[in-house]
């Protein structure tokens, strides 16, 4: 029988149901143990000091590191024409045991594709083997800035929504000025893909470009690590790019970086949505353990109508979430016109009804709820991190207004 919230095991393929197999275990042998062991451990204001590197060593030895990564480097072949709603099981189940470790993982994926995409074969021959023999190696996607951090994600060509980084050509390559903010493992990635304004004249979508940027780049600098409310075993950063200079090989996509960058957009909202869902997972399976254990009034609490009520609430929201997002995933990866979408949908649907999902699994524990050494208060904390990443709730309904009703939608930028 699959765990409520589940994408049903009939919808994968037999890779896909050894792929989550071999995750389950990790989870449940590794993360879940470790959380438990270490309550305050995520509160360490040493960012460096809050995971300790085995778990990263045993997502390697699990192979959870190497998706997305061209099998010719060593990596782990994923069918493309499944590969969203692969990742949607592998995301969901990590973040079973820790939403901030599945987010650390998963960029390490989205960047991976990316790179397989876009990169030259000659810096895909030197990144991802150097990525590979090191089970710290993490990558980050530079595109929130400061200032007009939504901007980036409305479908619209307004120039006024362009990026204030900017990159102007010099001798043999580019220098990059710019900074940004938010950066999910910003704080600790060894590479960055960074996007810039490359044409101030033109819109957003035509404007654009992105690099690939090492870490040790002369005038790259990591100034600071966010302090989050939840996922806070991945370090989110700010950067600074001051007169930092790359070759011109290390251009990704000229101009049009935002419209390539959809072979990471997509996917990148199945894996916030698969994330969220995997949090509001472990939330009802400790809730569900704890009524059918916990008496009150004479009686275990799940005897109680009330509790009945709204453990049934809390799972029909999970398969719900679950439901849409394997649509979308399956959207996604046979290339269906309401893909994007039907990607927005889930995300914000994922991120409101599993916060929800989070406070009634608050709710039911009562007064141990609120306690550190229980676990319940963080899955609360890390489902609201999800309401603003990959972008706000509103915009995402807006992107959402804008496929549904394209001739009569607001435009929301631009001037007045």
């Amino acid at each position: 029988m699959d765990r409520i919230g589940e994408i049903p095991g009939v919808a994968l393929d037999e890779v896909q149901r050894l792929m989550r197999d071999t995750c389950r275990r990790y989870v449940d042998e590794v993360v879940r143990p470790f959380v438990a062991r270490n309550r305050e451990r995520e509160w360490l204001f040493e960012p460096a000091a809050r995971l300790p590197p085995e778990i990263l060593e045993q997502a390697e030895a699990a192979g959870l590191r190497h998706l997305g990564v061209p099998d010719r480097y060593g990596g782990v072949t994923v069918d493309p024409l499944t590969e969203s709603l692969t990742f949607a099981v592998i995301a969901a189940e990590i973040a079973r045991g820790d939403a901030g470790i599945s987010d650390k993982l998963s960029q390490n994926w989205k960047v991976s594709v990316l790179l397989r995409e876009l990169a030259p074969k000659h810096l895909q021959d030197e990144w991802f083997p150097r990525y590979l023999a090191d089970p710290q190696f993490l990558m980050a996607h530079c595109l929130t800035e400061p200032r007009g951090a939504s901007d980036r994600w409305l479908s619209y060509n307004a120039p006024e929504a362009a990026m204030q980084t900017r990159a102007e050509r010099v001798d043999a390559g580019w220098r990059i000025d710019g900074r940004k903010q938010f950066i999910s493992n910003g704080y600790d990635a060894q590479l960055y893909v960074v996007y810039a304004s490359t044409d101030r004249s033109a819109g957003m979508l035509d404007g654009t470009s992105s690099f690939l940027v090492p870490r040790d780049t002369p005038g790259l600098q990591v100034t600071k690590c966010n302090e989050t409310i939840g996922g806070r075993y991945m370090n989110n950063g700010e950067i600074v790019f001051d007169d930092c200079r790359v070759p011109e090989d290390h251009l990704l996509a000229h101009q049009d970086a935002l419209g390539k960058a959809g072979v990471y957009f997509r996917p990148g909202k199945i894996l916030q949505a698969a994330k969220n869902l995997g949090i509001g997972v472990a939330a009802f399976d400790d809730t569900a353990r704890f009524v059918q254990e916990r008496v009150q009034g004479g009686r275990v609490i799940i005897k109680h109508q009330a509790v009945a009520v709204r453990l049934a609430t809390m799972a029909t929201k999970l398969e719900a979430v679950a439901s849409l997002l394997q649509r979308a995933a399956v959207a996604v990866d046979t290339r269906k016109p309401e893909a994007s979408r039907l990607c927005d949908m889930v995300k914000v649907f994922a991120s409101q009804e599993v916060l929800r999902v989070c406070e009634e699994a608050l709710e039911l524990h009562g007064g141990y709820g609120a306690m550190l050494e229980v676990g319940v208060e963080k899955y609360l904390r890390d489902a609201s991190v999800y309401l603003h990443m990959d972008g706000t709730t509103d915009v995402s309904s807006f992107k959402i207004v804008k496929a549904l009703f394209p001739e009569t939608a607001g435009a929301y930028a631009g001037p007045e």
